[in-house]
């Protein structure tokens, strides 16, 4: 196991290779989150110190409420083929709306996909790698394309309106609603 304060280039490189990542946030009460993430591209290095990822709509919105609250959070990535890593990303994150002043700089980042609702900006103070060796080899065969394809077909009003609803967290957590429909590019 090594950790190191800052993202190296080696890191960066495993990183890119990777089809899905998982994060976990928490509060000081209520329930653990943990998530798969995936759709290529959607994760981002943006310097040795800071990574974020484009959040899309979806049941429920437990990360934002976390960061909100907290601030803290985890991104873990397997390297499912060789060599065996696994690696972490200790951070501070926080969540950036369409409507945010800061939304279109880091949104220049990313392709925004339809339904696009936030990015999560998180700022690394440490990255963990352990060997990985209890993690299988798997094959990716493709990206699932339901989310994107769902939120490409949604009516921009609806989607609107069934987003701002989302303002409590499943333990109750405050969360800030995006105000708008990004249809993607």
């Amino acid at each position: 196991m090594d950790f190191t304060d800052h993202i190296t280039p080696e890191h960066e490189a495993m990183i890119a290779r990777q089809a899905i990542f998982f994060t976990a946030t928490a509060a000081a009460d209520g329930r653990i989150n943990l998530s798969p993430k995936g759709l290529a591209d959607t994760f981002k290095v943006l310097g040795p110190n800071q990574v974020a990822y484009l959040d899309l709509g979806g049941s429920g919105n437990e990360t934002h409420a976390h960061l909100a609250a907290d601030g803290r959070i985890t991104i873990m990535m397997c390297n499912f083929e060789q060599p065996a890593l696994i690696l972490r990303l200790y951070g501070q994150g926080r969540p950036v709306l369409p409507q945010d002043p800061d939304w279109a700089a880091l949104a220049a980042h990313f392709t925004l996909l339809p339904g696009t609702r936030q990015i999560f900006d998180i700022a690394v103070d440490s990255v963990q790698t352990s060997c990985g060796w209890g993690v299988p080899i798997m094959h990716v065969d493709h990206e699932r394309a339901t989310l994107p394809k769902y939120h490409a077909q949604s009516d921009p009003g609806k989607w609107v309106t069934k987003m701002s609803g989302r303002t409590k967290s499943i333990d109750g957590l405050p969360t800030r609603p995006t105000d708008r429909y990004i249809a993607g590019q």
